[in-house]
């Protein structure tokens, strides 16, 4: 723990001397002796993300909290740029993508060592990542629903073509052996899809230093305060000028406001102060940690990209199995019929349901009434809830476990370095979800609380419990969310008893 603090303030140390700030003033000495310290913190949060960036004071919303300067931005360009050879091989290879391109820099640059000029950077780095193109064909399956387990295969055969595509420019660069492997770039495919910021001119993105340890809050709601307003018009430029009769009105530059409103959610890069500025997307006591929107995602999207889900994410959708019929009778699109995380339906999914269930003859005259949102007759409305209830259940009971299944496997996964607790809890699941726990023990040999208190100490066995836990979180928030539908539906169902 010691020499992780020191590698932590070495790496705040160098970041400082690139001019990396959370100070307030912009008149900080060069040179500090951390980039933290005025307004964030490195902290450790085990219940929401883990290593994060806490408070040290209480910030405001909209309040500018850090600054990473373009010349501290790790980039194909910035990379390039110290380095003949590696632009020389680049540019010969122009059917390379830009996302290509920023993961083989990443990998020249880790191949250097301590002759990179971002070897305190690349150090803390992590060393493995849980997401989807990361999954083994164990953990692929324990995702169960067919969408998800598609969308993990397409992430896996994804890497491996990129990897190979970009394999000539990697010999070309007399890459060292344990960096050609296909080990090696699905690890660094994972930092940039995982870290990268978007900046405007690459739409590779760019890593971050410093400003990459924030971790993911999901967009919802935008508070409207009005001492954010006040807040925000202090710190502005903003005239106050006099009209012809006297009266004093403030005079506020549209462009100007529309820019700081935009700042007030998380930030991005500035021309003015050519830096990368993060401000706070909400007011934090001293203390709490502080957190960056990195956009809109589903679970399963936050699993692909970044490799981590949330239990309460208020953007996750649930897609079902409709009538081909369905999606012919209504002009939404396939991606808007879903299911709301709260087991609602979304506005197309009624509406497209209505529809359906409507005589095709009389749809041309009552659709504006269905694409309004409103119910087309109780008979209508009774048959399509019956029938969303019905196909959430055939869902629920055409997967291999249950939700309660799934929450005794992860209550065991949580004390998983007990080898007597995996084994009690099979004889309270069906056949199908003791097979997978066999798989698992089979896979690594298990066969006793001995060899199972061994295995779990190799990473690769821990590796795969972890992204095994994921699956099994996502697929219990799905049944969840069907579940929670099934629930909504009786309540109207009800409702057209009384």
């Amino acid at each position: 723990m010691e020499q992780e603090q020191r590698s932590l303030e070495s790496f705040l140390t160098w970041a400082a001397q690139l001019g990396i700030s959370d100070s307030t003033s912009t008149n900080q000495p060069q040179h500090s002796l951390s980039s933290l310290g005025s307004s964030l913190c490195v902290s450790h949060f085990p219940h929401s993300g883990g290593r994060g960036l806490g408070a040290v004071r209480d910030l405001r919303r909209g309040e500018i909290i850090l600054r990473v300067p373009k010349s501290a931005l790790m980039t194909s360009e910035s990379v390039m740029e110290d380095d003949e050879k590696l632009c020389v091989a680049v540019n010969k290879h122009s059917s390379v993508s830009s996302a290509q391109i920023l993961i083989v820099c990443l990998l020249y640059e880790m191949g250097k060592g301590k002759a990179s000029r971002w070897h305190p950077y690349l150090v803390h780095l992590p060393h493995s990542y849980d997401l989807l193109a990361m999954f083994g064909e164990f953990e692929k399956h324990a995702l169960q629903v067919d969408e998800a387990m598609w969308v993990t295969e397409k992430a896996v055969l994804k890497a491996k073509s990129e990897w190979k595509e970009a394999h000539t420019l990697m010999e070309d660069l007399k890459f060292k052996p344990q960096f050609l492997t296909l080990k090696a770039w699905v690890w660094a495919a994972a930092t940039i899809s995982s870290r990268t910021l978007h900046i405007p001119w690459d739409e590779a993105g760019c890593l971050c230093p410093v400003g990459d340890l924030f971790n993911y809050d999901a967009p919802g709601e935008e508070p409207s305060d009005i001492e954010d307003v006040d807040y925000l018009l202090s710190r502005s430029s903003i005239h106050v000028t006099a009209v012809s009769n006297g009266d004093k009105n403030i005079m506020i530059d549209a462009e100007q406001l529309d820019s700081h409103s935009r700042r007030l959610t998380d930030g991005g890069f500035e021309e003015d102060a050519n830096a990368y500025c993060f401000y706070a997307r909400a007011h934090y006591k001293k203390g709490d940690q502080v957190l960056l929107c990195y956009g809109t995602y589903t679970n399963l999207e936050l699993l692909e990209h970044y490799g981590f889900l949330l239990q309460e994410n208020p953007n996750d959708k649930n897609f079902i199995p409709l009538e081909p019929a369905v999606y012919s009778s209504t002009s939404w699109s396939k991606e808007s019929l879903y299911i709301h995380h709260n087991g609602k339906p979304s506005f197309a999914l009624l509406a497209a349901l209505r529809l359906w269930a409507t005589p095709r003859n009389k749809r041309r005259s009552i659709g504006h009434l269905a694409y309004s949102g409103s119910q087309l007759s109780a008979d209508n409305e009774i048959f399509i809830m019956k029938w969303l209830s019905k196909t959430c259940d055939a869902v629920l009971k055409n997967l291999p476990s249950s939700i309660d299944e799934d929450t005794l496997l992860l209550n065991a996964m949580d004390d998983s370095q007990d080898f007597f607790t995996f084994m009690d809890i099979t004889k309270l699941m069906s056949s199908s979800s003791r097979a997978e726990i066999y798989t698992f023990l089979e896979a690594y040999n298990i066969k006793d609380a001995h060899s199972f208190a061994d295995i779990l100490l190799s990473r690769k066995a821990r590796r795969s419990m972890d992204r095994w836990k994921l699956a099994v979180q996502w697929r219990l928030r799905y049944k969840k969310v069907l579940v929670d539908c099934i629930c909504f539906c009786n309540e109207i169902l009800d409702s057209f008893m009384k």
